[in-house]
């Protein structure tokens, strides 16, 4: 059955548009009724921050788990990030996800069956049809930006495992606003040595070395396969605070 989520509101079969927000939003093709509508839109933009600020605000120490919604249950990345989302509770965190299939859902299965909070933040998107079950607090976003924001204000730390271009997105979002200094002690790891070390030496060979970064951005980044220490580097971030 065809479904999608568009923001709080889930539609099914014929009701399904073709269309996101942000598209509509971003798309400046088309007639010019955008000159009198986009106004509006900040509205409904405003509502979506209150919407998210009120409903994150207590969460307390939180970290945010991201990778592929493509990762099927049976694949190895999935028990990962299940055992992850299991010990980020244990070290009393709450774990934060995009809400959607694959190492989202392994994360917040682990850190629901765990005893924990279990986050998610959905995003509206032609191509899935809303949170995992294993979210016990959701929303559901229209709107990229505000999404990020959120991740970013109450995320102490990301824990990236392989994925795509979202996963990509996020990940280098963080790191670009702890080089500008927008945020600090924000600390990014990367599970799966297998999967990431091809793009880090791009970036240590290519992009360090044409001058693009610097050493203290490639810094940034932890490199590891073991668990454990990666949620080991979110306490330590969490007692330097």
């Amino acid at each position: 059955m065809k479904s999608k989520a568009k923001g709080p509101i889930l539609q099914r079969r014929d009701q399904v548009d073709a269309t996101t927000t942000d598209q509509r939003l971003l798309d400046s093709r088309g007639p010019t009724d955008w000159v009198h509508s986009d106004p509006w839109r900040v509205l409904r933009i405003q509502a979506e921050f209150v919407e998210g600020f009120g409903a994150l605000a207590e969460l307390g120490p939180t970290i945010a788990v991201f990778g592929s919604a493509r990762t099927p249950a049976d694949h190895p990345s999935y028990a990962v990030a299940e055992q992850v989302g299991r010990r980020l509770v244990e070290e009393g965190f709450a774990v934060m996800t995009g809400g959607g299939p694959g190492v989202m859902e392994a994360a917040n299965r682990g850190a629901s069956q765990a005893g924990g909070l279990s986050v998610g933040l959905g995003i509206e998107l032609p191509f899935e049809s809303g949170l995992n079950e294993w979210v016990d607090v959701g929303i559901n976003f229209r709107y990229f930006f505000v999404r990020k924001t959120m991740f970013v204000k109450y995320s102490q730390g990301f824990i990236v495992l392989p994925g795509g271009l979202g996963t990509l997105d996020e990940m280098f979002e963080a790191l670009t606003l702890a080089q500008t200094q927008k945020v600090t002690a924000f600390p990014v790891v990367l599970i799966g040595t297998a999967y990431w070390s091809g793009l880090l030496a791009w970036l240590r060979d290519t992009a360090l070395a044409d001058g693009k970064i610097a050493e203290s951005d490639l810094d940034r980044l932890i490199l590891t396969d073991d668990v454990d220490e990666a949620v080991a580097v979110m306490t330590a971030s969490r007692s330097t605070r």
